[in-house]
């Protein structure tokens, strides 16, 4: 993330049931989505001071990927990325960006399955 302080939060391989996707099958059944998160911000004043108001609590960016994924069905991967990045952006004023990965496992593309298709963005703050 260049251009911003080289510190990271990363939360990797949040697992979340969803119902996304543009086939019948993705909202009726729904499926797995794996969600990473990066956050870019400064951690040194946490280090310094082992204060948690001066970083991220991962248990909130977790709630609010969860919250994302298991809520409103949309059509695309894209949109689920999206609102994860913004709500982060949103209720975490540190964060100067975030980095989001929302996977969907064993995709069917016609007789071919793959492991996964994935999108992944970066959100920097205004």
């Amino acid at each position: 993330m260049n251009g911003e302080t080289h510190d990271r939060i990363l939360l990797e391989g949040m697992i979340f049931h969803g119902r996304h996707g543009t086939l019948a099958a993705e909202r009726e059944l729904g499926q797995p989505f794996v969600v990473d998160v990066e956050l870019s911000l400064d951690l040194r004043p946490a280090g310094l001071s082992d204060d948690l108001t001066k970083t991220v609590d991962y248990g909130e960016v977790h709630g609010l990927a969860k919250q994302v994924v298991e809520g409103e069905p949309v059509g695309l991967t894209e949109t689920v990325a999206e609102r994860i990045a913004n709500a982060t952006l949103e209720e975490h004023p540190l964060v100067e960006a975030v980095r989001v990965k929302v996977k969907k496992p064993n995709v069917r593309l016609g007789d071919t399955v793959l492991d996964g298709s994935a999108v992944e963005i970066l959100r920097r703050r205004p």
